[in-house]
């Protein structure tokens, strides 16, 4: 369950089938947060509200019950009239509301309902949520495009683990000589463009977590992409290790030169920071 912290009050969201539900139990504490359950109870027996309910329910839900709904819209404004979302769900099958149990228990709304509950407790406390929502969707989206690239280094990696296993390693040999080829391999790559191993690395950065690959820059990333499948391809030629790496040294030379002057390169380090 994530959070975001608008006006030192923090507020629980979670994302389902590509939608995003915000607590309104945490937002209502803003108001008062000894009575949050009678401030959202207060905020849907409004007119206008069950207007804009209803309204966001028949766009989004074709299961709606509208002449329930018919029902809850001719009482409110009443003051007998009283309204709980449990009671909205149950009665008219609506689904931008939604009541959660438990730990992480509370009221959740669709998006577009929660910002509009916002706007009904104050229009300040609304623009911070819009803006804070927005970085974190903004960030999210950063942060699965640079794992996209991650992968797509881990996939070419594959692709030159095959290459090797074709090329390099006997049909009879034992799996602790596989692992060494796979392993040295591997150090080409890592000296080619960092210049040390990877047990050399990890000698010289015992307090960090992960390996030399973990803290590469965009522009080394795009590199060793390109590294590798050029090593898979010299592989097939049948190279030596000692041609391959004074060939990879010199690409990967070439290419950070040209790379790191690059304004996308230097837009998606921004990005990742």
């Amino acid at each position: 369950m994530a959070k975001l912290t608008i006006l030192d009050t923090n507020v629980s969201y979670y994302s389902q089938k590509d939608e995003d539900y915000i607590c309104l139990t945490d937002m209502a504490r803003y108001r008062d947060s000894e009575r949050v359950d009678y401030i959202i109870q207060n905020w849907m027996r409004n007119r206008n509200t069950i207007e804009f309910l209803g309204l966001w329910e028949q766009l989004n839900n074709s299961d709606f019950k509208s002449i329930e709904f018919d029902g809850f819209r001719n009482q409110a404004g009443l003051n007998s009239f009283a309204l709980t979302p449990k009671l909205w769900v149950e009665k008219t099958n609506a689904v931008g509301i939604v009541s959660k149990k438990g730990r992480y228990g509370g009221t959740y709304a669709h998006k577009d309902i929660a910002f509009e509950f916002a706007s009904w407790l104050s229009v300040e406390f609304k623009l911070y949520l819009i803006k804070e929502f927005q970085r974190l969707k903004d960030e999210e989206q950063r942060q699965l495009g640079w794992d996209i690239k991650r992968n797509l280094v881990k996939i070419n990696y594959r692709i030159h683990t095959d290459a090797i296993k074709e090329h390099l390693v006997p049909e009879s040999v034992t799996p602790a000589h596989a692992n060494m080829v796979y392993a040295s391999e591997a150090d080409i790559l890592n000296v080619a463009l960092f210049g040390m191993t990877a047990a050399e690395w990890r000698r010289d950065n015992s307090d960090k977590d992960g390996n030399v690959r973990d803290y590469a820059t965009a522009a080394q990333l795009v590199c060793l992409s390109n590294l590798e499948n050029l090593n898979a391809l010299f592989i097939k030629d049948g190279l030596s290790q000692g041609e391959r790496l004074a060939r990879l040294n010199a690409i990967a030379i070439h290419q950070m030169t040209l790379l790191t002057a690059d304004a996308g390169i230097k837009r998606l380090e921004s990005s990742k920071k």
